[in-house]
Formats: structure tokens, C-alpha cells, sequence
């Protein structure tokens, strides 16, 4: 790091003792950032590098125990982090990798910039992060999504010349999370960068096939060593030269990466249009990032067309059809019953067989000794006027935190029995936060117990 930083080393150390900034990143899959700056409780200034992150004040207000939280319409999120799918451009359509996803602070973004179009997948190699992952991307109400747990070698063989952008946010030293964690501190000292920078290049050996010519990869890290930022930008470019650097907006306080620092035998000038964020320059944790294109004349093996996956076409049961007779915006050919199990399946989603799929598209519900359960996910991708039965409760009202407790709720006035979306309202809308079962004017509380609220 000095040699890094020269002059300004003992301003880096000094910030490692410093408090850490937070962030919340607003889900426009779900609320505008204008709509959302009208109702939000919190002091929110704005994140340079990003159009929808705001730092908050963690020493005043606890956004994670809000039901703006509970309904997903904002991420909590290092600010720093949050730069990697702020800077990939994706454009709705787009069939993205998130080759590194859990917990899932990157491909929530990245879903929320699809739009609900195209095709996501996130990927990570550790099954016990992939819950994170799940439950985050369940919470935003992310359709269009598969999640897979495997190695960029294996997902070669699925995926070869498929994807439009990828974004790899890879294993790393951590150096740039010192001051977040003694954990990483030790984990350092324990393996240096030595070990992460094979890691990494033998991710990128192989995810550099996954890309179709003219797309676009995205390559992070959260630490500063050269060995583990410029030189992996090298090592792409050196595998492939269809590769080239693009340049992404600089914002105060970035630091250009230096082709001085890298060990190549012929480092290109543009790595200066790569960037580290560093502590003591920016409000943030340490990260680098590089965004690179591969040519439109690359000879890229193009993937099969015929590899698409069809939902099962078995019989739906009566009591699946009577519950989706109260929703307006289901696509019964997106629909497949598994083991009484009923899963969205997005459009156009590319087979897998073989591979370890977590969870392809939504799971909505299943089927119960003649009844049909629906799920916490699937009330998550609802709006309230796509349901027929509603209880709409004011945002700031105890009843709100008595259904997040899963408490059985007296509603009164005049209400439907059966299946309701209960949902809380704002002055700029209404957003679904579960279901409930009514019957005479009793709510029996439905909301998912592992995501109830523990105060």
C-alpha cells in the first residue's frame, strides 16, 4: 500500500479506523427513486456512482427493520459494493451472468435493470451462500431469474457464447474490507493474494467462453493488490485478444489503475480506465472494478437455440386453477407442476439438465391434502391490483408489525374470506408484504416464519 499510494499512505491508515458508511439501493422493480425519496423516513443522500444508492446514518435509523424492507423496495448495501452493477450496462433483454452472486446484493441490481425482461442467472459455488441468495432475490420479486451452484467450467457446458454481460465479482484477499471485518483481516495473513489470484484466473479461463461476441464482462474485486486487479484484466486480455478495456465514468476520489503496477510483460494503457475505490478517498469500503468487450468478430462458439427448457405440460389440479382465477397476470404457459410443487418458469429459459439447479423462475405454492398453498415469493412478484381480495394496512400502523410477527390480525368492516394479499400503503402506492387466510373477519397470519419480525 505504500507503494500503492505514496504520500498518501498514512491518510489510508487513518481510515481504516473511521466508521464504515451504509447504503440502501432502492428496487426499482418495484418503486421509483423519486416515489420512494416521497415516502422514505430516513435521511438519504445520494451515492455518486450509483442513480438509486443513498447513504444513510446506521447510528440513527435501522432501514432493515422497516416494512419498506420487508416489502423490498430497497437492498441494504456497503456503498461501495454497490458500484459493479451500477457500472455494467445492462439493457432490457439482456441475458446476464452474475457468476458470483450470493448473498445477492449485485444481482438484485442487476434484475432490477432487466426490468423483468430477459434472462438472469446467478450463479455461486457455495450451496449454504445460495440461501442468502435466494431469499434476497424472493424478497425483490425477481421473475426472470434461475439460480445455479456450479463452477464456470461446468456452466461451459451449458452456456457457451450465451450470455450478452457478465459480471464477476470474484473471490479475493479482502484487503479492501479491513475495516468492515477482523475476519478478513485474518483470512489475509492466513493466505495472502498468492492464492486468490489463481482462483481468480481459473474462474476467468473459463467465463471468458460464456460471452457472445459484442458482449460485455464486468470484473471486480474488493481488494487493492495489482496482482489481483490489473493483472487479472491482463490475463484476459492476454487469453483473448477480442478483448478490450472499456472506459467507465470516473468519480471523485476514483484511482485509475495504473499500468505501472502490473507484472505483464506489455500492460495496456487503458487499465487507467479501471478504478479502485479506496477508504480515505472515497465514502466506502476498498474496491476495484474493470468493465472489458470482446469483439463482435470474435469466434466465440454461439450457443444452440434448441437448448430451451419446456414447463412439464401436466394437468394443472382444479384447486391451483380456482387460485389463479383470482389473479390477472399469470401465463399459464410459463406454469409447471412438480411434485405438487407449482414454479413460474420465465420465458425462454435455456435447459440445464444435469447442472445444479437451485430455483428456476418463482416458486409459487403447492398443492395440500385438496388445497393449494401459495408462497411467500409469490405474493413478493404481485401487485396489489393483479389480486382479487386485499387488506391494505397503513405503513406506520401496529397491525403492520403484529402480520410481520405473524400474528393473527381483527380487521374490520366488510371483508372477503378466503386467500388475501395484505399489503401496506403509502401515499405513492401499495406494496404486497405476504398472504393471509380471512375468514369472518379474521386474518389467520400466513406471512413465512423464517422471515418474520423478531421485535
Amino acid at each position: 500500500m505504500k507503494f500503492l499510494l505514496g504520500e498518501e499512505y498514512a491518510d489510508y491508515v487513518d481510515s481504516l479506523s473511521k466508521p464504515m458508511y451504509s447504503c440502501l439501493r432502492v428496487n426499482t422493480l418495484k418503486i421509483s427513486v423519486e416515489d420512494f425519496l416521497e415516502i422514505s423516513p430516513f435521511k438519504l443522500t445520494p451515492v455518486p456512482w450509483t442513480t438509486n444508492g443513498f447513504y444513510y446514518d446506521a447510528s440513527v435509523d435501522s432501514p432493515s427493520k422497516h416494512p419498506f424492507y420487508y416489502a423490498g423496495l430497497y437492498y441494504l448495501q456497503e456503498p461501495s459494493a454497490a458500484l459493479p452493477a451500477a457500472t455494467i450496462p445492462i439493457e432490457e433483454g439482456d441475458k446476464v451472468l452474475d457468476l458470483c452472486a450470493a448473498p445477492g446484493g449485485k444481482s438484485t441490481e442487476l434484475a432490477a435493470k432487466l426490468g423483468g425482461t430477459g434472462i438472469l442467472v446467478s450463479n455461486d459455488i457455495s450451496a449454504s451462500r445460495i440461501k442468502a441468495l435466494q431469499k434476497n432475490m424472493e424478497v425483490f420479486g425477481v421473475k426472470n431469474s434461475i439460480i445455479t451452484c456450479e463452477t464456470a467450467e461446468k456452466l461451459c457446458s451449458y452456456f457457451t457464447g450465451y450470455f450478452d454481460k457478465i459480471l464477476i465479482d470474484a473471490p479475493c484477499s479482502g484487503e479492501g474490507m479491513f475495516r468492515k471485518s477482523q475476519s478478513m483481516i485474518t483470512a489475509w495473513e492466513q493466505n495472502g493474494n498468492e492464492k486468490f489470484a489463481d482462483i481468480q484466473r481459473s474462474i476467468l479461463k473459463d467465463a471468458v467462453k460464456l460471452l457472445r461476441p459484442g458482449g460485455m464482462l464486468l470484473y471486480s474485486t474488493c481488494t487493492f493488490d495489482p496482482m489481483e486487479d490489473e493483472d487479472q484484466v491482463m490475463y484476459i486480455m492476454e487469453q483473448d485478444e477480442n478483448f478490450s478495456i472499456v472506459p467507465i465514468e470516473e468519480h471523485p476520489g476514483f484511482l485509475p489503475g495504473n499500468p505501472e503496477w502490473s507484472h505483464s510483460e506489455a500492460p495496456s494503457e487503458d487499465l487507467k480506465h479501471t478504478y479502485h475505490l479506496i477508504p480515505h478517498r472515497v465514502k466506502g469500503e476498498g474496491h476495484y472494478v474493470a468493465l472489458l468487450k470482446l469483439s463482435e468478430e470474435a469466434d466465440n462458439q454461439s450457443f444452440e437455440s434448441k437448448y430451451i427448457y419446456t414447463p412439464y405440460s401436466k394437468k394443472r389440479n382444479p384447486e391451483i386453477d380456482e387460485f389463479l382465477s383470482h389473479i390477472s397476470n399469470i401465463d399459464p404457459d410459463c406454469l409447471e407442476l412438480r411434485n405438487d410443487k407449482l414454479f413460474y418458469i420465465p420465458e425462454d429459459s435455456p435447459s440445464l439438465s444435469g447442472a445444479r439447479v437451485m430455483r428456476r423462475g418463482v416458486y409459487l405454492g403447492e398443492l395440500k391434502k385438496k388445497r393449494f398453498e401459495p408462497s411467500q415469493s409469490f405474493a413478493m412478484i404481485l401487485k396489489p391490483e393483479e389480486f382479487d381480495n386485499n387488506l391494505y394496512l397503513d405503513v406506520d400502523s401496529i397491525e403492520v408489525k403484529k402480520y410481520l410477527r405473524g400474528e393473527t390480525l381483527d380487521v374490520e368492516g366488510n371483508t372477503q374470506d378466503g386467500w388475501t394479499l395484505v399489503s401496506i400503503s403509502t401515499s405513492v402506492g401499495s406494496f404486497p408484504l405476504g398472504f393471509g387466510k380471512m375468514l369472518r373477519g379474521t386474518l389467520k397470519n400466513k406471512y413465512l416464519p423464517g422471515w418474520r419480525l423478531m421485535s
